[in-house]
């Protein structure tokens, strides 16, 4: 038969068949083969066989089977056993309870509820004695009265104060996921700090989310960020906005499809936004209630927000090109809120930047880290035109910043200095530092939620973690630029004893290498909690 004719027959192409043949007559291919490649026999799992199936008779498990194996001296994998199982065609068992395969039985979680501090014992070893260090900053930045404002819910037995602040120790022991509460759940540190016989369990902690909507987020955002301008956490001269997409780690997920930086590829995932102050980069601001449809007016939305909690529009906003559109610039223009951002290299702009003469051109200095210079050149155009935007507009052009193409800048700030300029778009890039730091220190990137309001809840106690770590550096000589992880691996990590005086509840933490700082430290010698029915707090170091 002819090649063609042989190739379109069974659906190759006639090189394809010609060099199957080639190699083929070369002895470098074997056509006449029946039977799967690999060997053709399993030792193991043959010799197993006969076990496998008497232990699977009797009731067991492929997780049981596979430990009388080993303690038989014939081991074999999880996946060799369950392919025993599944050619006989019986159906798999699920995992016995302890008590029942003969094993010690799992330690039960105590039942969440509120503290009876009568019953409490006169004295209890935690390994989170630090974490009670964050109390007073909590009483000075008025989480109570943020959680009322809020309005979130409460159950028969646990207050909503309650579930907030174990939500908090979750994000402030760096306790990745909510799945993992068992790790701190019981610990008498931990309790404590939420008021509680021991944190709820999972189920209560993911459902909680389940009875909320983004308004309370936002009633609380709001509380917070009052409290951050008056506690000198923030000053909001100038505010940076970055988004920043969860990627979702479940099946099935009904969710847009964002970048995700870590990837490096559009996957599903809840886009969020965030916003930080731009001089003590402290957190301000998260919303997951997001959509493509709304996510350019998003910056409208801070801004209406920022309204609401100092009574007057931001002064400035620094934000990356795709933050929102043209239109929406107008639109703050027209609000007269500042803005710094970048424009997109346009061949047609960057070729009329390269004909312009060296004179039009300005050189700059300006600072980098450790005490060194970059020297640049900035052309300033203070009436660009853009294809959307309904007015002339300031742009900066900067050569020298490592780019083979100039940098655009644009600004509706006609009176702020190039430099100002240049400075404060550079330092947006905090915000991306303050979002790596969450993702570390807070489990930001470890959410499965596949509802964004149900993310919503986790964004903005984050905000809350990082605004309390904020407010405890300032507390701690030497430690005001500290990070969170810093903060939880040599303060909120410390070990200590819990003392049980009555009206009064001693946390004696042990002595460690940082234990000199908080000697030093402005905590108050004594402090009433509210929570605790009016009990007073004293700390003492070993």
């Amino acid at each position: 038969m002819p090649a063609a004719q042989a190739a379109a027959r069974f659906g190759y192409t006639p090189a394809s068949l010609l060099s199957a043949v080639r190699d083929f007559r070369a002895g470098a291919r074997e056509f006449f083969v029946t039977g799967k490649p690999g060997p053709k026999t399993a030792p193991g799992k043959d010799a197993a066989r006969p076990r496998i199936l008497e232990l699977r008779a009797a009731g067991h498990s492929i997780d049981e089977i596979a430990q009388a194996l080993a303690a038989e001296g014939t081991p074999l994998n999880r996946t060799g056993i369950a392919e025993v199982i599944a050619d006989e065609g019986l159906p798999r068992l699920w995992r016995r309870p302890d008590a029942e395969r003969g094993g010690p039985a799992r330690e039960i979680q105590a039942r969440a509820g509120a503290l009876n501090f009568g019953e409490l014992p006169d004295q209890a070893e935690t390994r989170l004695a630090g974490l009670l260090l964050v109390i007073p900053d909590l009483i000075a930045l008025g989480v109570p009265d943020m959680v009322t404002a809020a309005g979130y819910p409460s159950t028969p037995k646990i207050p909503a104060l309650s579930y907030v602040l174990s939500l908090l120790a979750l994000k402030l022991t760096s306790t990745r996921r909510i799945s993992h509460v068992y790790d701190i759940a019981a610990d008498p540190g931990a309790a404590l700090l939420a008021a509680l016989t021991a944190l709820p369990k999972v189920t209560a902690l993911t459902t909680y989310s389940y009875r909320l909507e983004h308004g309370k987020q936002a009633a609380f955002l709001s509380a917070l960020d009052k409290a951050a301008l008056a506690a000198g956490l923030a000053d909001g001269e100038a505010l940076n906005l970055d988004f920043h997409a969860v990627m979702h780690w479940g099946d099935d997920p009904v969710l847009e499809r964002h970048y995700v930086p870590r990837r490096s590829q559009r996957t599903r995932s809840v886009l969020t936004f965030f916003a930080e102050d731009a001089s003590t980069h402290t957190l301000l601001y998260a919303n997951a209630d997001l959509a493509k449809a709304s996510q350019n007016r998003e910056v409208i939305a801070f801004a209406d927000h920022w309204k609401a909690v100092t009574g007057h529009d931001p002064a400035l906003l620094i934000f990356d090109s795709k933050l929102t559109t043209q239109a929406v610039l107008a639109e703050l223009d027209d609000r007269e809120i500042g803005f710094i951002t970048l424009r997109a290299r346009h061949p047609g702009v960057t070729q009329a930047l390269a004909r312009l003469p060296a004179s039009t051109w300005t050189s700059m200095t300006l600072g980098r880290a450790g005490n060194k210079t970059r020297r640049i050149q900035v052309h300033d155009d203070p009436a660009a035109q853009l294809s959307a935007y309904p007015r002339p507009i300031r742009q900066l052009a900067v050569t020298g910043l490592g780019h083979d193409q100039p940098t655009l800048l644009i600004t509706n700030r006609p009176a702020l200095p190039a430099r100002q300029v240049i400075q404060s778009y550079a330092k947006r890039m905090n915000i991306e530092q303050r979002l790596a730091e969450a993702i570390q220190s807070f489990g930001l990137d470890a959410l499965a939620g596949a509802v964004p309001l149900n993310v919503d809840l986790d964004v903005v106690l984050s905000v809350l973690a990082h605004t309390v770590c904020a407010a405890l550096r300032k507390r701690l000589p030497g430690y005001h630029a500290a990070t969170p992880d810093t903060l939880q691996r040599r303060f909120l990590n410390t070990s200590g004893t819990i003392l049980n005086h009555g009206p009064e509840i001693v946390v004696r933490l042990n002595r460690r290498t940082y234990s000199p700082i908080l000697r030093q430290a402005t905590l108050p010698q004594t402090i009433t909690v509210p929570w605790w029915g009016g009990r007073t707090l004293r700390y003492e170091y070993a």
